[in-house]
């Protein structure tokens, strides 16, 4: 306990503090030492970089280490598959093991710098993968709930691994909540209506709190429902309710200087940090290792009465216990973490784990028959595509310590020759007076007289308009500076702005500009030498040559080639990627020439597509006989791929996202509402691609009659469902066995499709076995927006299993539920069945939910209002601009009048009025329609009052 900073703890006989002392409850431990820190101490531990507190022995201590899918940022690490890879095994005790290996590396790090490679870790991202065009697509598990609450829970349990006291790391959930686009991320808000909230979004972060294997949340950029992520009371309400442990909350970078700043919701930044500590946050990611700006804010927030020192308290508190249990506080003989050293970075057996995770991530996604390839065939096979002698890294990526690409992998195990053609155009670009673009040996840009390899560069095309250009010479990519100088610096795009990044402008004929797409400049050449310009008219008019066709050169080793195989996808660091979501989901269409270009040469031309997202394959699922998928699959890609591809393994990656055949299947990206917009595979009514779940293989599973071990179940009762899954092959091979639901009958609109379980099974031929998956009548809920909580609705389930979405063996279930309750006497629109022209909006800064207009003839659903024959009134919270809310029943446009509120103007949107009027009641339940006259008008509740003394002569008759 502590009082004004005062420890009350009494020290032992030995003379060692409580905090020291293990044999007190952490609780105790943790307040004893908060009662020794200064109110300054304890300001200064809120931020990011915690200084050292060297009176009573406390390190320095930093939050954020880089762990997606391998230790980031601090130099070479072993790199597993992307996290949309390794959820696509299927495998959680894969994904764990991967978990744990990378958690080991962290404390590896830890070791050798304690303060700078810190170990509090940022992972998993659990943000379900709702759409495919996010530019963070890879770095998610599924666009499935459960899907991503166990993958996230096992990834997350690995880092922090098993020990009862101590953490290896404390993995911190990202990013909370509603976080699935780039485009204007910190300025735009995510809707979420309960049922989308509570169905889709809570579950991914719920799993992996409750099971006790993430620590700590970071909140997202964006804003939800109108108010900051970061200032969202979700974070207490329950985000915290989910375990009795204590969750820190850690801002993302920057974010608290969004606040009042980009997202301008608090008038400066001592009232935004006031306000992020209030709602729950507890540690400040900003203005990178300085703390100075963190520490003035929140002391003058204190001065100005905006917090309490109880709200610094609690916050601290928080940081301390996951300080603890990482064993700071104890001894580094007790804590069985504090002896791992660097040796263990890029250990064989992670070498082996990395391996073994990218062979299981790989999906076929079509087979005519063509694969598996026979390795100890002499024949010749043709590798071709940018993406086959290259492994590329993302953001988050490690660096590799060695990688095996495409081409390697394929050599390696293919016994006859193997030709490569990259595919790409060699070209040179020249000045109008023939001078040629080119580089110095130290990487400057020169114009020279004679063509040479200096002035060669293989052109990239990455759809969008944008292109990157290697030296021939150096096999570094040209790039521009800040300083707008145009050097080479790279053997890859990369960095927080990727300065490699070209535009070709065509001016006619050959001609072109060159612009660069971060900076927006030109390139201009002036005399001998080059540099950028703001002004198209200023820019060089470049003449393209192309020295050296890559289409010919495709087209000529694969038309000589017995097999062909084309690797193709994307750079992580172009055109999707943080801060820059996809336009649509085509191939780059130089990509998808050559394929087509290929495969018309010849006939047995395989695709493997290497990309952080699916793509709309049409024409090459219709014309190439065999496609295979693999996220960047990190160091062991091109072994692994191999090893798929000569049927040295069979495939048994399977999707975790549906893949469309083009954009116009998606609703607009900032759509949340998936019920509404009919989004991922649960309410997708269309005819996917490739369907959640989908993945072929090499041999053949035959399934036998699903067995329901109850025809009806109490929603409190558990029973089982079971199928025999038969290897009916000549292969060995691993089977995803997945169960699936759709509840027939409903209030509300329900999933088409649910997945309920899975399990991986390995069968060698011939063999069987019983998958069994156990159930609870209580696992088919949903969200009652009426009562605010799960309900399970007396209803049949359909059941069904099989290798994907699509149904092999079905059965059914009456789950026996109860009923749903009517609405009244108080209403929140917030909570409707349908709507139409309206928003969510924050209704005050603090708390509350409301609904707001975005157009004229806006409307909300409410179903099931009860309107007795004694409500004599109603009374409208609005705020907003001026108009009518109108209140009809059955329809929003021709329904019976129930009563209408003229709502004054205010400029201030959290300014509430509360307006009463008449009501013309009717007896019974209907729906409510609640229409807005004008936009911007706000509505916040609706509450019917009932004449008492009607009801009472009422009841006395």
């Amino acid at each position: 306990m502590t009082k004004k900073g005062v420890a009350l703890s009494i020290e032992n006989p030995t003379g060692e503090p409580p905090f020291r002392n293990r044999e007190l409850p952490l609780p105790e431990r943790v307040a004893d030492l908060l009662g020794r820190l200064t109110a300054a101490e304890k300001i200064a531990l809120l931020h990011q970089w915690q200084p050292a507190v060297p009176r009573l022995g406390l390190g320095a201590f930093r939050t954020g280490t880089e762990a997606l899918h391998g230790v980031a940022w601090l130099g070479r690490a072993t790199v597993f598959p992307q996290p949309i890879g390794l959820a696509s095994t299927w495998n959680p005790d894969l994904v764990r093991a991967v978990g744990d290996a990378t958690g080991t590396e962290v404390r590896g790090f830890h070791h050798k710098d304690p303060v700078a490679h810190g170990l509090n870790v940022w992972a998993p991202v659990v943000n379900p993968l709702r759409d495919p065009r996010w530019g963070r697509n890879e770095e998610g598990y599924s666009e499935d709930p459960l899907l991503t609450s166990v993958m996230g829970t096992a990834y997350a349990a690995g880092l922090r691994g098993d020990h009862p006291v101590y953490l290896k790391t404390a993995p911190t959930l990202k990013h909370f909540l509603g976080y699935n686009h780039e485009t204007d991320r910190c300025t735009t808000s995510s809707v979420l209506r309960a049922r989308v909230l509570h169905e889709y979004e809570f579950p991914c972060f719920r799993g992996p709190v409750a099971a006790g294997a993430a620590v700590a949340v970071m909140p997202s950029y964006n804003l939800v429902n109108g108010r900051p992520a970061h200032l969202t009371p979700y974070l207490d309400d329950h985000l915290r309710s989910w375990t009795d442990s204590e969750i820190a909350v850690i801002s993302d970078a920057w974010a608290p200087s969004n606040v009042a700043g980009l997202q301008a919701y608090h008038d400066d930044d001592v009232a935004g940090h006031a306000a992020m500590l209030r709602a729950g946050l507890d540690s400040f990611t900003d203005h990178d290792a300085d703390p100075a700006t963190t520490i003035a804010n929140v002391t003058e927030a204190l001065e100005r009465g905006l917090i309490t020192e109880e709200h610094v308290d609690r916050a601290v508190t928080r940081l301390l216990t996951l300080r603890a249990r990482l064993g700071e506080l104890d001894p580094p003989e007790l804590n069985p973490y504090a002896s791992i050293t660097e040796d263990v970075i890029d250990a064989p057996e992670h070498r082996a784990l990395a391996l073994e995770a990218a062979r299981q991530s790989i999906v076929l996604l079509k087979n005519d028959g063509l694969l598996p390839l026979d390795p100890s065939d002499n024949g010749k096979i043709a590798v071709i595509g940018a993406h086959a002698g290259t492994v590329f890294e993302d953001w988050y990526c490690g660096t590799l310590p060695y990688a095996v690409t495409p081409l390697e992998g394929i050599t390696r195990l293919h016994s006859g020759e193997t030709t490569f053609a990259e595919g790409v155009d060699r070209i040179s670009l020249t000045t109008g007076n023939g001078r040629f673009l080119a580089f110095s040996p130290e990487g400057r840009a020169v114009l020279e007289d004679h063509w040479s390899d200096a002035s060669a560069f293989d052109l990239f095309e990455w759809g969008q308009d944008v292109v990157t250009l290697r030296s021939v010479l150096t096999g570094r990519y040209v790039a521009s500076t800040r300083d707008g100088e145009l050097v080479m610096e790279r053997t890859m795009p990369g960095g927080w702005d990727v300065m490699e990044l070209f535009e070709l402008v065509p001016l006619g004929g050959d001609t072109c500009l060159l612009r660069n797409t971060v900076l927006n400049q030109y390139v201009a050449a002036h005399g001998d030498g080059i540099r950028f310009v703001d002004a198209r008219g200023e820019a060089a008019r470049w003449r393209l040559e192309v020295d050296r066709s890559g289409l010919a050169q495709a087209i000529a080793h694969a038309a000589a080639a017995d097999v062909a195989i084309v690797v193709a996808g994307n750079d992580p660091h172009v055109n999707g990627r943080e801060t820059q979501d996809r336009a649509d989901l085509d191939l780059p269409p130089r990509q998808a020439e050559l394929i087509r270009a290929v495969r018309q040469v010849n006939p047995r031309t395989v695709l493997v597509v290497v990309s952080s997202y699916p793509y709309a394959l049409v024409h090459e699922n219709e014309h190439v006989p065999a496609i295979l998928w693999s996220s960047h699959g990190g160091q062991e890609l091109g072994r692994a791929l191999a090893e798929v591809l000569s049927g040295e393994v069979s495939p048994s990656g399977r999707l975790t996202q549906t893949w469309y055949r083009g954009v116009e299947s998606l609703p607009d990206l900032f759509d949340y509402d998936i019920i509404k917009s009919r989004g991922t595979y649960l309410y997708f009514e269309g005819d996917p691609l490739y369907e959640f779940g989908h993945g072929l293989s090499y041999t053949t599973f035959s399934y036998g009659p699903l067995t329901v071990s109850a025809a009806s179940v109490w929603q409190r009762e558990e029973f089982e469902v079971s199928v025999e899954v038969t290897n009916a092959g000549d292969r060995p091979g691993a089977e995803v066995v997945q169960l699936y639901g759709t509840q027939r009958e409903s209030r509300v609109v329900q999933p088409l499709r649910k997945l309920l379980a899975f399990h991986r099974v390995r069968l060698e031929p011939g063999e069987s076995r019983v998958v069994r998956f156990p159930l609870r009548g209580r696992d088919f809920w949903h969200w009652d927006v009426v009562s605010g909580r799960p309900v399970v609705e007396t209803s049949v389930h359909g059941l069904w299993v099989g290798t994907s979405t699509v149904r092999r063996s079905r059965g059914e279930v009456l789950v026996i539920g109860e009923g749903i309750a009517l609405r009244g006497p108080v209403v929140r629109p917030e909570d409707f069945d349908d709507c139409s022209g309206v928003t969510l909006v924050d209704e005050t800064r603090e708390r509350g939910t409301a609904v707001e207009s975005t157009e004229a003839g806006g409307w909300v659903l409410l179903g099931d209002a009860r309107i007795g024959e004694n409500v004599v009134r109603c009374t409208a919270r609005v705020a907003g601009r001026a108009g009518e809310v109108v209140v009809r029943i059955g329809d929003h446009a021709r329904g019976r009048l129930l009563c209408t509120f003229t709502v004054p103007e205010d400029s201030d949107p959290h300014s509430w009025h509360e307006i009463s009027t008449p009501v013309h009641s009717e007896l019974g339940a209907h729906d409510l329609f609640v229409v807005f006259t004008a936009p911007g008008m706000r509505l916040a509740r609706l509450e019917f009052t009932v004449n008492r003394q009607c009801e009472r002569s009422h009841l006395r008759r």
